[in-house]
């Protein structure tokens, strides 16, 4: 560890009267994988777009092999060797493997002799040990394969910095293990790596060195033997959060609000059944494919089921549409914020007001500004957005503080049982504890929650009963005492099945 290949010095980024960034100090080393953790908008995005190029600090140094580097854009950066895959891959679908790999390749020699294009990516696809075709095209690719080509690219590129932004995000336990794989193989051929992940059993599994940055500033850099996970995550938030993962004691009554038989939707999924119970937190469990989010979308209208029977409240209903299911009482928090949870060029109070736009308009259809800006102070207070005022675009706060515009839309329609889907997918640890406290509130004030989650500590620490899928059936529902990860993953694995 004598000279790093690529070193920050007292960085600092600035925009306009915005502090992204202020004297960050890193040092990355060949060989090494190296985490770096914070907050949703402690800095971490400026900082991997200054190491790639994409920004230029407002003061302090880039260093290259311990020399100090100015570098012209992300392709200065290629050229230094080094090279970003994020959480979304970047891959043309039209192309294949082969041409994805090669997209950026200068030597057209190569690029016209597709023999030798097929042969080169064969070798750079052996070498993180992925079984990918070259002529496969791109568009049928899963996105851990995706990730591969991606880090095949940057190996044709001769990558001696590889940064990994939340890479196993949208992946699967199994596909996120082979993409740690496939990191630490880097990092024994001499590659630095820098990880990012909100997940910290990851953190712990892979990293050699771990950075705390917080509101912009370097708070620490340990051996990752010298790091705890509530140490870190005292330092990420700058205040003691606790255990997160804790259980709440139960509220559920009884009182049966949703009650589900035999539901089924042709091709899809069968045979589900369930009652939620005022008061409750029924989690959703099971791996990718199981088909978790295709209940909650027949449950909420969006794709109606083809059989089985929808009680509620003690009356059978058929839920053909979002409208009616929110006029029952209903609410769909989706997994996919930006595209389906909120309309991002729009301002927070524009966001917050969606779903019940008639609440504030006049009898004439004119919009009251002063009672949206009321509504959206309320829940600013009520949920802690952090936000600058009511008139910022959605689209510039940082995930965890979305999440919450989401949900503050949601409970402006007062539902008696809210749909979370993925609730704390892609958001730091404080603002999980914060949706988590969130959702027990709405619980212990009379209110009910299906929450569908791959995390499997977040399941454990939410669900009064847990319900475990597999490829559309359900496997089995485990009532909290009996649960375990073992118990859940033997179910969602189809290793056994919970007694009927």
């Amino acid at each position: 560890m004598a000279v790093p290949v690529l070193a920050l010095r007292d960085v600092s980024k600035s925009f306009g009267a915005t502090q992204a960034l202020s004297g960050m100090t890193l040092e990355l080393f060949p060989g090494e994988v190296h985490a770096v953790v914070g907050e949703n908008g402690a800095g971490k995005s400026t900082m991997i777009k200054i190491m790639t190029g994409v920004h230029e600090p407002t003061s302090g140094t880039v260093e290259v092999d311990g020399q100090p580097v100015t570098l012209s854009g992300p392709r200065g950066a290629r050229t230094r060797g080094i090279s970003a895959i994020y959480q979304e891959p970047m891959v043309f679908p039209d192309l294949d493997v082969a041409e994805n790999i090669f997209i950026s390749a200068t030597d057209l020699g190569l690029v016209q002799r597709k023999g030798l294009l097929r042969e080169k990516a064969s070798q750079l696809i052996a070498r993180i040990g992925m079984g990918l075709d070259p002529d496969r095209v791109a568009s049928g690719l899963t996105l851990a394969e995706q990730q591969a080509v991606e880090i095949a690219r940057a190996l044709s590129q001769d990558v001696r910095v590889l940064i990994m932004d939340e890479p196993t995000a949208s992946l699967s336990a199994h596909e996120a293990g082979e993409l740690r794989r496939i990191a630490k193989g880097l990092a024994a051929e001499g590659v630095a790596v820098v990880y990012i992940s909100h997940r910290l059993e990851e953190i712990f599994d892979i990293a050699h060195r771990v950075t705390v940055i917080r509101d912009g500033r370097h708070i620490s850099t340990r051996p990752i033997a010298e790091v705890t996970p509530d140490g870190m995550i005292a330092e990420m938030v700058g205040r003691e959060v606790g255990n997160y993962f804790r259980k709440d004691e139960s509220h559920a009554t009884p009182e049966v609000l949703l009650s589900v038989r035999g539901l089924s939707q042709e091709d899809v999924y069968e045979g589900v059944s369930f009652d939620i119970h005022r008061g409750e937190v029924l989690c959703m469990a099971g791996l990718i494919g199981a088909r978790r989010t295709d209940v909650a979308l027949s449950l909420f209208g969006i794709h109606p089921a083809t059989g089985g029977t929808i009680h509620w409240k003690g009356q059978e209903v058929r839920i053909a549409s979002p409208r009616e299911a929110m006029a029952l009482g209903l609410a769909y928090v989706s997994e996919d914020r930006r595209k389906l949870g909120l309309a991002m060029p729009l301002s927070i109070r524009s966001n917050v007001t969606l779903a019940t736009l008639g609440k504030v308009l006049t009898r004439w259809g004119l919009l009251r500004e002063g009672r949206e800006r009321a509504v959206t102070q309320g829940y600013r207070e009520r949920l802690n957005i952090r936000m600058a005022d009511a008139d910022t675009p959605v689209g510039k706060l940082s995930g965890g503080n979305q999440q919450k515009v989401m949900l503050a839309k949601w409970l402006e329609t007062n539902p008696a049982l809210l749909i979370f889907d993925e609730p704390t997918r892609g958001i730091d640890v404080g603002a999980k504890a914060e949706v988590h406290d969130l959702i027990r509130q709405f619980v212990r004030a009379g209110g009910a929650a299906l929450v569908i989650s791959s995390d499997l500590p977040e399941v454990l620490a939410l669900g009064d009963r847990i319900l475990v899928m597999r490829e559309g059936r359900q496997m089995g529902i485990v009532p909290h005492e009996d649960a375990s990860q073992e118990a859940i993953m033997r179910l969602a694995t189809g290793q056994e099945r919970a007694a009927a």
